[in-house]
């Protein structure tokens, strides 16, 4: 992972999702980036919306840049998200799929699928998430349209 830039990263998740979760906040951490949980904060059973609405409007607010979302398949939390103006969530259950939705998509929330990959995998994918920037040009275009 590299240098991070300061900036604050935003982390929630669902009940499936709470252990990687803890473990991606505690990586993190550890690789000197401050991280602000938005919860769940126990494997308890949860409504996924409790957790993503208020990370979601942390960065449409401008307090935060990214967030990570993880939970079960990342299905509910990605359409969670995507209802927000200005969010543009997108699934990851590879690195290559995290790079293309930064490069392409200027993707400001990841969300990872805890119950199909590894932990390992996870963190691939968040670091390339976080060391990915956008391309802009031909793709500005297209994310210019993406809000209705």
């Amino acid at each position: 992972m590299s240098t991070p830039t300061n900036q604050a990263i935003a982390i929630g998740s669902d009940h499936a999702g709470f252990e990687y979760k803890q473990m991606l906040a505690h990586w993190l951490r550890d690789n000197g980036y401050e991280v602000r949980d938005f919860g769940t904060h126990s494997p308890d059973s949860v409504d996924y919306p409790d957790f993503v609405h208020p990370l979601a409007e942390a960065i449409t607010g401008g307090e935060l840049e990214r967030g990570i979302l993880v939970c079960g398949s990342a299905n509910g939390v990605c359409i969670t998200a995507n209802k927000h103006r200005g969010i543009r969530a997108a699934i990851a259950w590879e690195p290559e799929l995290a790079e293309l939705a930064r490069q392409h998509n200027d993707a400001n929330i990841i969300c990872v699928p805890a119950r199909f990959i590894s932990e390992e995998n996870a963190r691939a994918i968040v670091s390339q998430f976080l060391n990915t920037a956008f391309e802009g040009g031909r793709h500005q275009t297209r994310v210019n349209k993406i809000n209705c």
